[in-house]
């Protein structure tokens, strides 16, 4: 049976992080924990060392930020297992049902990238027209080894890439919603002035990895066109 290693990313995260890891620990699926420290600068490095005294944590501390594309890639190269499982270090709460939503549909082998995503309720109705840019998902760590210097490239567009990258070559994708979670945005953890900063920049870096992606781009409409006539 395949393996689950679990892989969060964290920079500037002390709020949350030591609940993330507590909670992803309680996982009996998980076999595997490890923590990317990005290059913080709050205490995310000293409770990240006060967990490992209790719960075996793989800590890998970066000495200056490179961004989530690299952090997540470096979580890759370092892991043992065979299904890797993302796990934002900003949420609030973590249900444990989410772990098992998202690794299931690979421990079957019934798709190739799981995307967990919550929503917000607009005209009552439940909508994320941003799902695609979800950090909670689980993909076999083979399929993504062939792309992690690109993902070390991308910082925050990584999910983007992924995305291009999994439809381009055909590989299956499943959405999930997570029904009650919920992250921590930016106007919560720092200054207006900085989180609007941190948005803007966050959306430049998709936009950016999308057109330095244009190869992909090009190969996931043509399969999605080509797709949308064969029905």
């Amino acid at each position: 049976m395949k393996k689950v290693s679990a892989i969060i990313c964290a920079y500037n995260e002390e709020k949350t992080l030591k609940d993330v890891i507590l909670s992803v620990s309680e996982s009996l699926i998980v076999s595997e924990i490890i923590v990317v420290n990005d290059g913080s600068s709050d205490n995310t490095q000293k409770i990240i060392e006060e967990l490992q005294k209790e719960i075996e944590i793989t800590a890998i501390h970066l000495t200056e930020n490179r961004g989530k594309g690299y952090a997540m890639a470096v979580g890759v190269e370092n892991s043992t297992f065979d299904i890797m499982l993302f796990v934002d270090a900003d949420q609030s709460n973590i249900i444990q049902g989410y772990i098992n939503q998202l690794t299931n549909p690979l421990l079957i082998e019934e798709s190739d990238m799981v995307l967990g995503y919550s929503t917000v309720n607009i005209l009552s109705q439940d909508v994320n027209p941003l799902k695609i840019l979800t950090g909670e998902r689980a993909l076999y760590k083979e399929d993504i080894m062939p792309i992690l210097d690109k993902m070390k490239e991308s910082r925050f567009g990584v999910e983007t890439l992924l995305y291009f990258y999994y439809i381009s070559i055909g590989k299956s994708i499943k959405f999930i919603r997570l029904k009650g979670m919920t992250h921590k945005d930016k106007y919560k953890k720092m200054s207006s002035f900085n989180a609007t900063t941190g948005y803007i920049n966050e959306g430049f870096e998709i936009a950016y990895t999308a057109m330095k992606n244009y190869d992909l781009m090009l190969k996931t409409i043509k399969r999605q066109v080509k797709k949308g006539l064969k029905l």
